[in-house]
Order: C-alpha cells, then structure tokens, then sequence
C-alpha cells in the first residue's frame, strides 16, 4: 500500500515537472518569436534563378579556371563537400599568391539573407561578393574583368551554358552575367536547422540546456545584434563596445571609409552554423567558442559569464547548425 501510494507521487510529480517544463518551453517560444524567424523556403533575388542559370553558376563555382593561376575557385574557401560548412575552418585564407589572407572566411550557407557581405561591409549582395573575389590580389587575383571573360570564352564548354543561362541578355558572356549565375548557385545554400523546428512551434526541438542558452542569449541581450532570420548578419557595429578587442591592426570598415567612427567597425556575423564554422572572428583568432562566447560577453556586453551560462549559450548555439551538418 505504502509502496504504491509511493509511486503515484513520483508519478504525480514527474508529470508536473513535465507539466511545467512544457509550459517553459512554451513561454520561450513566444519570447524567441520577438526577435527571430525561421528561414524561408527562398532568399531574396531568386525571380530569375532558372536551372540553367543554377548549373552554370555552380560550374562556375568549382572551376579553378577562374583564378590568375588555375588554383582556387570559390569553392577552395567556401567548402561544401564531406559535410563541410561553406568555410575553410582555416584562421584565414590564402590567396593564389601564396600569402595568407587578413581576414576569416565567413560562411557562404545562407549568406543570400544578409544584407551586406565581407568583414567591412564593402559588398552589397552575393553577385557583387563573387565579383569582387575573383579579381581581389589576396583571393583568387584576376587582373580586371575583362581578362576573366578572356579566359571563360577560350573555354567552349562555357559558351553554350552562358547562352542558356541568359537567353535575353544583349551580351551573353559578361562579367555581369558570370557574376549573377554565381550568385544564383549560392541562393540555393540553404541551410536548416533544429532551432527553425523551434521556431515554428515544437516546443519540443531543444532540450533543457539548449533551451536555458537561449534564454540567456535573450536576457543578456545579445539579440541586440544577433537576431532576425539569421541570428546576425544584417548589421555592422564596433568590436568592442564595452571593452577593447585583444588585436586592433584590422580597424574594419574605417579602412574602406577613413571615417573616424568606423573605427573597429565590423558585419555582425550570422550565427547560423555557428558552431561548424570555426576558427572565429574577423582574424581567425577564436580558437574555441566557449572562448568566443566568453570574449563577446565581456567585450561587447560588459558581462562575466559564469561557467555553467557558457555551457548553456554553447548548447544553444549548436541548434543553428544545419541538420545536414550535425554529426
């Protein structure tokens, strides 16, 4: 009797921790919804993605051809097989030259949903990217556009798929158009994850640890920068707000303006992938992002973080990674 009258209070209460885990995880939910979204089925600019246009432009992103020496293409940076993240997982790049690169390679996975792109801003969209990449001394060094469309038409397996891919354009092979077929292809790198299951009602997506994350995430007010669609990658601010970043040789968008308040200026990255895409920070400097969390915290925020909140704002950033990524 004592027995059994037992076990239908542990019953009772396991329910009503249930009960009131459930209900939590609700609340969050609703409180989630203020400041992000889940992704769209598309990025912006997709009216005139046809198939052919997508297949010349994910050629394009694997030919090596396109660089001053035949050795890197996009995809030599913005990996994307064996579960690669659109990163190089390398504190920076090198470029055909040999020389390592001054900044981290950001993700190219649903980079279409930003609305500036590079470290300093200095690109508005994914077509004006790929562009300036190719013909960046420190990337894939290209001497001018015209010498690209030299070298794309010697190649015949390009004619043709430049003609299907832009039927009504006045001149078909154009560093114009070689530039939107690339942009095509990288609107196609969409990359779900378990916090968008989240977002559109399972409660039950995240755990409690993930769940306590986010709720630190929000009430520390990271999501004054990192929110929306992407959890980031809309906005450009200081590195550094509250206390200095450890490394002030890269100023960031100060070296394209020469403005004085844009000084440590940098695009808040998105945080989509976020936990596959490391080394971090604009140098590549962030080594473990338990670490990155705790700098951001103390830099940008003005907070200590104890040991357990790192573990939970860990936890948490791991939901953004893309199912197709998670081991």
């Amino acid at each position: 009797m004592f027995r059994h009258a037992t076990a239908v209070l542990m019953l009772c209460g396991l329910l009503v921790a249930d009960t009131v885990w459930a209900d939590s995880a609700d609340r969050l939910l609703r409180k989630a919804h203020r400041y992000f979204e889940p992704l769209p089925a598309t990025m912006p600019g997709t009216e005139n993605d046809t198939p052919e246009r997508i297949s010349l432009g994910k050629k394009l992103y694997f030919d090596k051809r396109l660089s001053n020496n035949d050795t890197l293409s996009c995809a030599s940076c913005h990996r994307l097989e064996d579960r690669a993240a659109g990163v190089d997982n390398l504190p920076t790049p090198t470029g055909t030259g040999g020389t390592p690169g001054k900044r981290n390679t950001p993700t190219v996975l649903n980079a279409g949903w930003q609305t500036t792109l590079y470290w300093d801003g200095r690109a508005w969209d994914l077509a004006d990217q790929a562009g300036k990449a190719i013909l960046n001394p420190s990337e894939m060094g290209m001497p001018n556009e015209q010498a690209v469309i030299d070298k794309i038409a010697a190649l015949p397996d390009y004619v043709e798929a430049f003609r299907k891919a832009f039927p009504d354009s006045e001149t078909v092979l154009s560093y114009r158009n070689l530039r939107e077929a690339i942009a095509a292809f990288e609107r196609t790198l969409r990359s779900e994850a378990r916090f968008d299951d989240f977002l559109r009602g399972d409660s039950g997506a995240l755990n409690e640890q993930e769940l306590r994350g986010l709720k630190i995430f929000m009430s520390t007010n990271c999501v004054r920068c990192h929110d929306g669609q992407l959890v980031g990658g809309t906005l450009q601010e200081t590195l550094g707000a509250e206390a200095p970043f450890p490394d002030t040789d890269d100023l960031g968008r100060y070296e394209i303006t020469k403005i004085e308040n844009d000084k440590m200026v940098f695009k808040v990255a998105q945080l989509r992938n976020v936990a596959v895409t490391g080394p971090w920070f604009h140098n590549g400097s962030g080594k473990e992002l338990r670490e990155v969390v705790r700098i951001m915290g103390r830099i940008q925020l003005a907070i200590e973080f104890m040991e357990d909140e790192i573990d939970d704002i860990v936890a948490f950033l791991g939901t953004l990674t893309g199912k197709e990524l998670e081991n």
